[in-house]
């Protein structure tokens, strides 16, 4: 078996469904297998996921996971794969046609290629948010690295909704630590960076522009508010990913407040707030971006 498409979901039948018709119109002519892991769902999931079995060839194998987590659910998926390589698709994703082909492609190109993304675009339920700063796109995981394929290099990394691996690198090493990653309604992350820099070790890690899916944003998600508690989490992922307990003590007791602190931003005056955090640096200017839409 060539690939494995790996699909993750948790209550998002009707996402998954027109995420496995996006899989049925690929132009990849080698053997790959679809896994869906459903990981704890009480809607029909299962039945989407059946019917689909029914009216195609591809393989699709169903598989429940009762432990909730979406780091837990995604090694599911990769022990049980059997493709050379590993997809993972997003269940509010859509692949476009040359997506498998394209990703399996970029990894023959080098035996050296452990980890390697695409382009992922948004699909707005609705417009996009004329407030919304280009240093904060990424937050709504938009990625459009580069018009050509290019290695990507540290602190870069693809995004989950379109990333894939080969599953060799996980004879060698550990997959998603579960202590990190989504569980529930929480907007932990980190886990795929924490893997992705575990990997450059090894290996390196690629983008190709020719491979991209469309990845839906809900309405609910397109607010300030939001945004504010997607950052904030971001600085509690920063904490927990940290190897060094005195790095996560510290991380903990600087960058979560700070996040927090946005939150009640329109209570104080805003240039004095800027002003402060301005005076710590940060590498990727999210915190500096989210004042910026309130200025």
């Amino acid at each position: 078996m060539k690939a494995t498409i790996a699909i993750c979901t948790h209550n998002r039948a009707a996402d998954v469904k027109e995420a496995l018709l996006s899989l049925l119109q690929q132009s990849f002519n080698g053997s790959y297998e679809v896994i869906v892991v459903d990981n704890r769902s009480t809607d029909n999931t299962r039945e989407v996921v059946q019917e689909f079995q029914r009216l195609v060839d591809v393989p699709i194998v169903y598989l429940y996971e009762e432990r909730l987590g979406l780091s837990v659910a995604r090694n599911r998926a990769i022990r049980e794969a059997s493709g050379e390589y590993v997809l993972f698709l997003d269940d509010d994703a859509v692949a476009s046609e040359d997506w498998i082909r394209c990703i399996v492609a970029l990894f023959e190109l080098d035996p050296r290629i452990g980890c390697a993304g695409g382009k992922i675009e948004p699909a707005w339920e609705g417009s996009a948010p004329q407030w919304l700063l280009p240093e904060n796109r990424t937050l709504y995981t938009i990625l459009d690295y580069s018009d050509e394929i290019v290695e990507m290099r540290r602190p870069d990394i693809p995004f989950g909704a379109n990333v894939a691996f080969r599953k060799s690198v996980f004879d060698s090493m550990e997959p998603f630590r579960e202590d990190l990653g989504r569980v529930g309604s929480n907007l932990l992350s980190s886990e795929e960076a924490e893997l992705i820099e575990r990997i450059r070790a090894r290996y390196s890690v690629f983008y190709t522009p020719h491979a991209s899916v469309l990845h839906k944003i809900p309405r609910s998600r397109i607010s300030r508010k939001w945004l504010l508690r997607r950052i904030y989490w971001q600085g509690v992922s920063s904490a927990v990913s940290s190897k060094n307990k005195a790095g996560i003590l510290m991380k903990s007791l600087v960058k979560m407040p700070l996040f927090a602190l946005l939150t009640v931003v329109f209570a104080y005056d805003k240039r004095k707030i800027f002003r402060n955090i301005s005076k710590i640096s940060y590498s990727n200017g999210q915190l500096r971006g989210v004042l910026k839409m309130y200025q």
